[in-house]
């Protein structure tokens, strides 16, 4: 276990690098709290992120894109008004669920054939994923336990469980991210958890469940 500081950009991203590639998970700061990564594609990678985070596979991760394009390769079903949420709201507190494209093979757990995607507004998170590709993140806490702010937090809750901790200061905190599903019967999108982003906002761009 090895913290690494923002300051030296390039190393701190070779060094959490060089660990998502060996199937390791890291730490990296978000626009809201730390969250703790690993590659997506990796079954070994996932398992031992939901360990890190004491979850079980009933509760997959969402995945962290650098924009609309990495999010593309990702989806089976690329709506327009998906595109439009993206292009209203990210980077930004907007997960948004849509059909997983089958021939990833990959394995996050229970997701019902679909994933949720999110594009941090952090720098320095997106530097990473625009050199690594998209990641499988949670936020850096033992389930049931707060989220870690700093550093400190993530490590003196996760330890040895995440081998790259990048420390970028105090993050933001604040309201996490609104969490919306998209239904392909009807184009509407469902809020499975009212976040940062508003049911007002979403539905001057989209047309959400349940309005009236």
């Amino acid at each position: 276990m090895r913290i690494v500081h923002s300051d030296d950009l390039a190393t701190a991203l070779a060094e959490a690098r060089i660990a998502v590639e060996a199937g390791e998970v890291v730490c990296l700061p978000t626009d809201t709290v730390y969250g703790i990564g690993a590659d997506p594609f990796s079954y070994d990678a996932v398992s031992a992120l939901l360990a890190a985070k004491s979850r079980t596979r009933a509760m997959p991760p969402p995945v962290l894109v650098a924009g609309i394009e990495q999010a593309e390769t990702l989806v089976a079903k690329f709506p327009d008004s998906a595109r439009d949420l993206m292009n209203a709201f990210w980077p930004g507190a907007l997960t948004i669920i849509l059909p997983a494209r089958e021939s990833l093979g990959w394995d996050l757990g229970e997701t019902f054939g679909t994933v949720g995607l999110r594009m941090p507004d952090d720098d320095v998170t997106l530097a990473f994923l625009e050199q690594v590709g998209p990641l499988a993140v949670t936020s850096a806490n033992k389930t049931g336990q707060m989220p870690a702010t700093t550093i400190c937090q993530a490590v003196d809750q996760l330890g040895q469980a995440v081998s790259v901790y990048v420390d970028h200061g105090q993050s933001p905190g604040g309201v996490p991210s609104t969490i919306v599903r998209w239904n392909g019967d009807d184009d509407t999108y469902e809020i499975l958890r009212q976040g940062a982003i508003t049911l007002h906002q979403l539905s001057s761009v989209v047309r959400v469940k349940g309005e009236a």
